[in-house]
């Protein structure tokens, strides 16, 4: 992909739909220079990773476009922007010592010895054991009483164990790219109430809801099993989302 397409495509769509920068921002609670360094493709002035990929979902979603096909053409045209990795140098894995081997041969060989000895001698055991069972049971031979008949063992009943169905957990993982206060309650419970350095990614669990509180919006990014969530507020301000079951996408 051409340098510029990316941008100049997205910048198209939106103005094919006669959406200003403003509305945009307004829906998406993306800061606008984010938007423009996408339009631009200004990748220095974007964070990474999923922070990159959470704004190109929402911007998609918002004007109709498919966010895995948009994602691609993000990532082929911010890859051509980051240099290559340098070459790692090759580390060289030192030579075993030679009596290694030899003493593992010696182990090898007294485990394979201690197996047949012990199997040997069970063997004979388990030869004697029966041997004087079948004497004793020569020596006494029971005849039938008269008057009794033999018991009919019962019909063993089976019962069956009803299998419960189980909830459909929900997964949030939370990212900062700035440091930030976070709080995070999840069906009520509260799960963390911290300042989060940059960089830190964490996972909580529910079963109906979380409720995430951000002091900077623009520096949290949310999924909700895996699936981009919306901002928790106004780009450089607090902001409070109620996240459940009904914000995934079918």
């Amino acid at each position: 992909m051409a340098k510029g397409e990316f941008g100049e495509r997205l910048k198209r769509e939106r103005e094919m739909r006669e959406i200003s920068m403003d509305d945009l921002v307004k829906t998406t609670r993306i800061s606008k220079r984010f938007i423009e360094a996408l339009e631009n493709e200004d990748w220095d002035k974007l964070p990474g990773g999923v922070f990159g990929h959470g704004f190109v979902r929402s911007i998609a979603r918002y004007l109709g476009l498919d966010e895995e096909a948009l994602l691609g053409e993000y990532d082929v045209a911010r890859a051509e922007k980051v240099p290559p990795s340098p070459p790692k140098q090759e580390e060289r894995i030192p030579a075993p010592p030679k009596w290694i081997p030899v003493f593992a041969i010696l182990v090898i060989l007294v485990l394979v010895a201690g197996l047949f000895y012990a199997g040997r001698y069970g063997w004979q055991r388990f030869a004697e054991r029966r041997e004087r069972k079948r004497a004793s049971e020569a020596s006494v031979a029971p005849g039938p009483q008269a008057g009794i008949s033999p018991a009919v063992p019962a019909a063993a009943s089976t019962s069956s164990i009803p299998s419960s169905s189980a909830s459909s957990l929900l997964d949030l993982s939370v990212s900062t790219s700035a440091a930030t206060r976070v709080r995070v309650v999840a069906d009520g419970k509260l799960q963390l109430d911290a300042e989060l350095p940059a960089g830190e990614t964490r996972h909580f669990s529910a079963n109906q809801q979380f409720e995430v509180t951000a002091g900077d919006s623009s520096a949290v990014l949310l999924e909700l099993n895996g699936q981009a969530m919306p901002p928790v507020g106004a780009p450089g301000a607090s902001g409070t989302i109620v996240l459940s079951q009904k914000d995934l996408r079918p």
